[in-house]
């Protein structure tokens, strides 16, 4: 069964760093557009940062410029999301995204992870 498992959320403190990871099993990450999303209280999900499968170009959110970093690690089938000089705004739970399409460019296949916490204290 294809599965994205998110962890190393947490809670730390304004200026400090975090590393998620988001392990995949059931299929292999390579061939897939890889995303990291984020969800605040009371705020919609937000893009964070991506990964196309065809080029390997990486894009982030605005808010994130400059501050995280994308990266994978096909051998390990493991996405990570290097977070630095975080900020209290950051607070969300984040979650790991995948997705494939067809030779059309329609949306074939995608897959969540569960969520992770992270919590940034001023």
């Amino acid at each position: 069964e294809e599965q994205l498992v998110e962890s190393g959320g947490g809670l730390v403190q304004a200026g400090q760093s975090l590393t998620l990871s988001c392990g995949a099993s059931g299929f292999t990450i390579q061939s897939w557009n890889i995303g990291w999303f984020r969800q605040a209280p009371g705020k919609a999900r937000e893009g964070v940062a991506y990964i196309k499968s065809d080029d390997g170009s990486t894009y982030y959110g605005n808010s994130v410029k400059g501050r995280f970093t994308i990266s994978k690690n096909n051998a390990k089938n493991t996405v990570y999301l290097q977070m630095n000089s975080l900020k209290p705004e950051d607070t969300a739970v984040y979650y790991c995204y995948v997705a494939t399409y067809g030779p059309s460019g329609l949306l074939r296949e995608e897959y969540w992870g569960q969520g992770t916490q992270v919590t940034v204290s001023s």
